[in-house]
């Protein structure tokens, strides 16, 4: 039928959403695959190769004249050039300016007029009619086809790196009460500001609107001055839990209290005059009655906050300190990564390790989060 058909502006939307789901699920897929490789064969190929043969360029030296024995009147040199690994000689070279000149199985005449016989499973032989000479084995260049190899490696070198565990405990320990904190003194302001009339309400709101625009890093020099003069004044210390808890509040009171005032003063008013019929106060109709209702709101901003606290390094440097009894998972990830260098296996296994956490609490909440975001965007009083 003409009318069931759906419009080129639905299947448009449609394609769209599609491709933006691709386009964020990739990245994750990506980083997954990537921490399960090997880390010699993620330094040379991408993540989408994982499946696939992969080749690399490899040199050792063959051992040395002192193991040499004699064969049929021959000095031979054995061994292995892949020492156990499960990979397959493509091709050989002795020479560093053609490393492939040579297919397995083949025999290349080297300069000396040595004999050099390299296998595809990597066994090798040198043999010369004279007796070798010298106190290091011949270099023998190779190319090596390698299976995909997946492994649990690069979790395990980060999780047994030094001051994982504690780093872990510090995150937790600012990501849960700096959520929870914000939530409870932002809904006390909203169901203020959405159903209690004062004089100067709006002024409030509008100010709170205001301040949803101020950058973090405008404000976070004059805030960290002036927690120091009040921790100064009372003789508390600078770094502690409580100034990054305080901070985290600061900054996402704003959000907290614009999304939770928009969606109680959309709830039904005929709920809240019962209520007061009945004889409730306002601290009781906040408590059973408004914050049940929130709850979608409650959990979306939730979601928004614990994402940002979790992930957060800049803050949690400013407030609590760089020490090792102190540092938080991003920040010892960052170290590690430091003095590990550019290792591939390690940023990818340190990212995965990182967004475990917000994924679990994502999932367990989102879907609260589309409810919530849009009642809270549309509705108002």
């Amino acid at each position: 039928m003409i009318g069931s058909k759906r419009s080129p502006l639905a299947w448009a939307v449609h394609l769209s959403v599609a491709l933006l789901v691709i386009l964020w699920t990739l990245p994750t897929a990506g980083l997954l695959i990537s921490s399960l490789r090997d880390k010699d064969q993620l330094a040379v190929s991408g993540w989408w190769t994982a499946l696939s043969t992969s080749s690399q360029n490899r040199q050792t030296r063959a051992a040395g004249p002192e193991t040499q024995r004699e064969e049929n009147g021959k000095f031979v040199i054995s061994g292995n050039v892949l020492e156990g690994d499960s990979a397959k000689v493509s091709a050989f070279g002795f020479n560093s300016r053609e490393p492939a000149a040579f297919l397995p199985g083949s025999t290349a005449t080297m300069n000396d007029g040595e004999q050099l016989t390299v296998q595809e499973n990597g066994d090798y032989t040198i043999v010369s009619d004279t007796k070798m000479e010298g106190s290091r084995g011949q270099r023998i260049f190779f190319t090596a086809s390698v299976p995909p190899r997946f492994t649990f490696d690069n979790y395990r070198e980060v999780l047994n790196a030094e001051g994982i565990g504690q780093s872990f405990i510090n995150s937790l320990t600012v990501a849960i009460p700096a959520t929870i904190i914000p939530i409870l003194v932002a809904a006390f302001a909203a169901y203020a500001l959405a159903w209690m009339p004062f004089p100067g309400r709006s002024l409030l709101i509008a100010i709170v609107v205001g301040l949803l625009v101020v950058p973090l890093q405008m404000s976070l020099i004059p805030l960290l001055k002036l927690y120091n003069g009040v921790g100064a004044f009372l003789g508390v210390p600078a770094k502690t839990y409580v100034g990054i808890w305080l901070a985290h509040m600061g900054f996402g009171l704003p959000l907290a209290i614009y999304l939770l005032r928009n969606y109680m003063a959309g709830l039904p008013r005929e709920i809240m005059e019962s209520a007061r019929v009945d004889g409730a106060s306002d601290f009781e109709i906040f408590v059973k009655i408004i914050l049940p209702l929130s709850f979608p709101a409650l959990a979306s901003f939730a979601i928004f906050q614990f994402l940002w606290t979790w992930n957060d390094l800049l803050v949690a440097m400013v407030f609590l300190g760089t020490g090792n009894n102190e540092l938080v998972l991003t920040g010892r990830l960052v170290n590690l990564l430091g003095s590990r260098g550019g290792n591939w296996e390690i940023l990818t296994a340190s990212a995965f390790i990182t967004i475990i956490v917000p994924l679990i609490v994502f999932f367990s909440l989102q879907r609260y989060l589309v409810r919530g975001l849009l009642a809270g965007s549309v509705k108002g009083g």
